[in-house]
């Protein structure tokens, strides 16, 4: 399996159509897709492009985000926006805010960051990842005439487990699953729920190119097995009634 990175793409600013801005970059380096290439795309490309950017100076802070921003350390103003973009407060300690959005991901602060962004502004997530990933798929499949899959990556903190990781928030043209349960391993045990999360993977495995600093938020991850589908990210979202945590 390789990871390539696309590097070379121009700013990306709101109203901007990423998926053009990524097949001129493919062509500046002289890079072109093959059938069954996964493209992954970093959620601040997508966010920028969708204009899910917000001025701070612009925001006014509620009651309850002045008190939580106190209890926690942070600017009033941030933190009504994680509000804003959640459905509800999972915990709050130690400066961080997790919560689940309206996607129905778990996360830190709604996925509201400052970070790539320029001062004084925060990057929301996008309103419909899989819907961005469709996109840029369709664009790209049109330039290329190749069948491909997208995958849309955010890094998300992990329970249990220091640090962090990227994981899919979208994706079109793949499986986000590959369901073993059913099946037996080599010493006839039958698997039950093993459920390897295809995409998160892929994501991780691309950003070990890309990484944080580099100002590349493009890759093409090649070789990697996968099967075709277009359900989007909704089937790694943990039902409510199996969550353990809740």
């Amino acid at each position: 399996m390789e990871v390539i990175p696309v590097r070379g793409l121009a700013e990306v600013k709101p109203g901007k159509d990423l998926g053009a801005l990524i097949v001129a970059a493919l062509r500046r380096g002289r890079l072109s897709l093959k059938r069954g290439d996964v493209v992954v795309v970093k959620q601040k490309a997508v966010s920028k492009a969708e204009g899910r950017l917000v001025r701070l100076a612009d925001v006014v802070p509620g009651a309850r985000a002045e008190r939580l921003a106190k209890s926690q350390g942070k600017d009033p103003r941030l933190v009504e926006l994680i509000l804003r973009e959640s459905v509800r407060v999972v915990r709050a300690g130690h400066g961080v805010i997790i919560t689940e959005t309206r996607h129905g991901f778990i996360c830190a602060n709604s996925g509201v960051d400052q970070s790539n962004v320029g001062r004084g502004v925060a990057a929301l997530l996008p309103v419909d990842s899989d819907r961005s990933a469709r996109e840029i798929r369709a664009t790209l499949e049109k330039a290329s005439g190749t069948r491909l899959a997208v995958v849309v990556t955010d890094t998300f903190g992990r329970p249990w487990r220091l640090g962090q990781t990227d994981v899919a928030i979208g994706c079109s043209g793949i499986d986000p699953l590959v369901r073993y349960a059913g099946k037996r391993d080599k010493f006839g045990y039958t698997l039950r729920v093993t459920q390897p999360a295809v995409v998160d993977e892929i994501a991780g495995a691309a950003e070990l190119v890309l990484g944080k600093l580099g100002g590349t938020p493009v890759a093409i991850v090649r070789g990697a097995s996968y099967s075709r589908g277009d359900t989007g990210v909704r089937p790694l979202v943990m039902p409510r009634a199996r969550d353990l945590f809740r």
